[in-house]
């Protein structure tokens, strides 16, 4: 075999292997959007151009933790300090709504606004957050990275990934961004898995304790609860009112509360899908 042949296979083979290679991702381009998903397998946040969200008016029943979360996203996006937020609790009773309400309230009436960016991370990528966080830190804009449903089944280890992220190891968390997540769990790990650690374990304390810490990263516990027939309603009546539905208040509870008895439930949710329902047999369009 010649020299030239060599050089030959080896430029043939060089050029294989950088096929194989995952392709350079697109530079980040946050002035095209106020969301964003992140592309894990690409590197890349990709922009939504339209975030499907209500309007925080139209969130009912939740007054004291719709403040603090408010609060807590405008001190953020001043630049003041503020904490990772965990609203944990009830389905259907409009955690990942809220998150979405409060950044848009933020971008709108806060101190800069269009700067506050919100990124969603599946719960299937969290390990990636390191990642992340290393391409927003020198960006000039403010993050909001947001998990929607975010839990760990028995043997997951992923979520020591998050409490490094979330503590920001040697570095320290950039200043720019900060963690909000949405679970029906307040400890994020099912209660099994906890009791399997404290029955096996050679210190079952210390071994539940490195289960819980998970949660002691987000310096905001919000929860959410199931809601009284009341705040159903006024959830109804709001969403009548905002979109201009045409029927009369007799009829709107009767059907409100039949709906609700055949789900079993009473939450925002439940709600919503009745007054899409309703929309739809009355002829008339709404949007979210």
């Amino acid at each position: 075999m010649t020299q030239e042949s060599i050089e030959a296979k080896l430029d043939k083979l060089i050029q294989a292997v950088a096929r194989l290679a995952p392709p350079t991702p697109p530079p980040a381009e946050f002035a095209a959007a106020e969301g964003f998903v992140w592309d894990a397998e690409r590197g890349y946040p990709a922009p939504v151009p339209r975030v499907s969200r209500v309007e925080i008016g139209l969130i009912k029943g939740v007054d004291r933790v719709r403040d603090i979360l408010v609060d807590n996203t405008m001190r953020f996006a001043s630049g003041l300090p503020a904490n990772n937020v965990l609203l944990w609790g009830a389905r259907g009773m409009g955690k990942s709504s809220l998150v979405k309400a409060a950044h848009a309230l933020a971008n709108r009436e806060g101190p800069s606004a269009g700067r506050l960016k919100l990124i969603e991370i599946h719960r299937e990528d969290i390990s990636t957050l390191p990642r992340l966080l290393n391409l927003l830190k020198a960006e000039p804009y403010r993050f909001i990275l947001f998990c929607d449903d975010l839990s760990f089944d028995n043997d997951d280890t992923s979520y020591k990934s998050l409490k490094a992220a979330l503590d920001g190891g040697v570095e320290g968390r950039p200043e720019n961004v900060i963690f909000y997540a949405t679970s029906n769990r307040r400890h994020l790990l099912p209660r099994d898995m906890i009791e399997n650690e404290r029955s096996t374990a050679i210190n079952p304390h210390e071994a539940v304790e490195e289960k819980v810490s998970l949660s002691d990263r987000f310096g905001l516990w919000l929860g959410f609860h199931k809601c009284s027939q009341d705040e159903y309603l006024a959830m109804i009546d709001g969403y009548v009112a905002h979109y201009g539905l045409k029927v009369t208040p007799e009829t709107l509870r009767h059907e409100a509360l039949e709906w609700a008895t055949t789900r079993g439930s009473r939450s925002g949710r439940v709600a919503w899908q009745f007054i899409q329902d309703l929309a739809g047999r009355l002829g008339q369009r709404i949007s979210e």
